[in-house]
């Protein structure tokens, strides 16, 4: 973003702030690419779930992903459809609410489909099996689905010769902010290993991670390979992008609330914490950007920006600024409806940012504010 799309003035610190204009920009992408490819684009709440937007999300997409009981519950009542659900486990208590309010359900292992498959199958679900093609472009080990001894799908060598006959799809997520070479490259190597049961099922989940909205993504490359593949083996093709829904799409105010200087480092004290509010900062870990922030320098008033919390490394930085901060100064950062938002708590007791919207006509409203009582309820 190298304009601001919103006022600051006009809003609350701090708050995430989407912008209503840049989210129909990328859900008319992704209603292209679903109509071009001839798949279905599906809302994966774990990384988009600002469920106030959703009846926007219902003109563009197909329907919506759910990897928890809560989330199919979100889907069924806010979104309005039944869920795919894909969980890397299944609990017993739980599981004859969440099939109720679900079309398809991915299992993690044999043993869980063994477990329940049966019920699902009773119910009319879609069953499918999530897959480790042992193949991931990754650099990040939290994130890579595919590490050696990986918790997450069933790798080729512990397949029968032939599939339960409930079975109707495969699912594969191994993707994380990644092209369209990535995804192509990847299916080639699905397909060397899982090939022989592909003729066997109806539909395929190819999950998120695919970066469908970044400027630089080779949309026609992904479309391409989609339709030859749908072609070579009659599939209905799932994608289910979280971070594309939101990315670029807003962001997250904060203000200066103090200057701290200690061995020659100035910190501004924030009134939000990257521990809590920020989390994908420190797990991915990356530097977010920040609106009137400049290249750094040390010739320039330079920053580390420091959470609200007590977490020693409660912080990120440098950052260099034309002019020194002072109290008071709005700190935004850019790109924060996806992910940050959804992983948000209340290590400290501290309070949540609010959340709001930049509408079309160049006016904020206000969706949610936290307070004390958000806090409490989440304990006991």
């Amino acid at each position: 973003m190298n304009k601001i799309s919103i006022d600051p003035d006009k809003i609350p610190s701090p708050c995430f702030v989407l912008v209503e204009r840049l989210l129909i920009k990328n859900l008319e992408l992704l209603n292209n690419i679903q109509k071009e490819a001839g798949i279905k684009v599906l809302c994966a709440f774990k990384g988009y779930a600002m469920w106030s937007t959703f009846p926007i999300l219902r003109h563009y997409l197909s329907g919506a992903t759910a990897s928890s009981m809560n989330e199919a519950i979100l889907c069924y009542k806010a979104y309005g459809e039944k869920a795919h659900l894909c969980a890397p486990v299944y609990m017993e208590s739980e599981f004859d609410k969440i099939t109720n309010i679900s079309s398809h359900i991915t299992f993690n292992s044999f043993s869980q489909f063994e477990k329940f498959g049966e019920v699902a199958h009773e119910k009319g679900l879609n069953i499918g099996l999530r897959i480790n093609p042992e193949y991931s472009e990754i650099k990040t080990d939290i994130y890579n689905p595919c590490v050696p001894g990986s918790r997450l799908g069933i790798v080729a060598e512990e397949f029968p010769n032939h599939l339960p006959e409930q079975i109707s799809g495969l699912h594969f997520h191994t993707l994380c902010e990644q092209n369209a070479d990535v995804f192509e490259r990847t299916l080639r190597v699905v397909e060397e290993k899982f090939g022989k049961y592909l003729n066997r099922i109806s539909w395929l989940n190819i999950g998120g991670g695919h970066h469908f909205t970044r400027s630089d993504y080779d949309v026609q490359l992904f479309i391409d390979t989609v339709i030859k593949f749908k072609k070579k083996y009659n599939l209905e093709i799932i994608a289910e992008p979280g971070e594309a829904i939101g990315w670029q799409a807003g962001y997250l105010v904060s203000t200066v609330q103090d200057i701290v200087k200690s061995n020659g480092i100035s910190t501004a004290m924030l009134d939000v914490s990257f521990s809590a509010h920020i989390p994908d900062c420190l797990e991915m870990p990356y530097k977010p950007e920040v609106y009137g922030s400049v290249e750094y320098s040390p010739d320039k008033p330079t920053y580390r920006l420091g959470g609200n919390t007590c977490l020693a490394g409660d912080f990120i930085g440098n950052y260099s600024f034309n002019k020194p901060l002072l109290p008071g100064d709005q700190i935004i950062f850019e790109d924060m409806m996806h992910y940050n938002m959804v992983k948000t708590n209340t290590f400290n007791g501290v309070n949540l940012p609010s959340i709001g919207i930049w509408k079309r006509n160049n006016t904020f409203e206000l969706i949610k504010s936290f307070d004390y009582e958000d806090y409490k309820n989440r304990l006991s």
